[in-house]
């Protein structure tokens, strides 16, 4: 095979499994026709905030106290290059729509001593809980089917999922999910 053939080849490989992988995600992440999640079942939502999870002080947590807030719930971890990139968001919209009910928490899937020191190097101003491998099955249960991280839910004051996102979260479209439910 020629350079020539094999690059145009290689070409027609990565627009097929780029169209393809956007194709399943939004399967995955199903939405209505106006582009919202459908809403989380009754079970689903009682896992989602009943869930325990430990805090950086060694302690367990849950969503519980922050229902009825517009709650952005992160899972990402350390080494995740798109969960670097989507943080530092996250802090400055912590900042600026906290007070209007905008609530972010993290759920680092990794070693506690690195959260720690992630946390403090990125100066994350919003809980950040640690999860574990059975973590990994709630993801999968509110949508993300591949447990791929970053993955954010978006929930509104009700408890229901707003907005499901897998991948790195840009700060338009967050912006654009988020502030119509504060």
């Amino acid at each position: 095979m020629s350079k020539r053939r094999a690059v145009a080849l290689l070409a027609v490989v990565a627009v097929a499994s780029g169209a393809g992988g956007y194709a399943v995600s939004r399967w995955w992440l199903r939405r209505d026709a106006a582009g919202r999640a459908p809403d989380m079942p009754e079970a689903v939502a009682k896992a989602v905030f009943s869930t325990r999870l430990a805090d950086l002080q060694g302690g367990a947590r849950t969503l519980e106290p922050w229902r009825g807030r517009v709650l952005v719930v992160n899972f990402w971890a350390t080494w995740c290059a798109p969960c670097r990139e989507e943080i530092p968001v996250f802090v400055r919209m912590q900042e600026r729509y906290g007070a209007q009910g905008l609530q972010f928490v993290g759920v680092a899937i990794d070693q506690p001593d690195k959260v720690a020191d992630f946390a403090r190097e990125f100066q994350i101003n919003y809980p950040v809980l640690l999860g574990g491998l059975e973590t990994l099955e709630l993801v999968r249960l509110v949508g993300n089917r591949a447990g791929v991280l970053p993955y954010t839910l978006v929930i509104d004051r009700a408890g229901n999922i707003a907005s499901r996102e897998l991948g790195g979260l840009k700060e338009a479209r967050l912006y654009n999910v988020m502030h119509p439910l504060l």
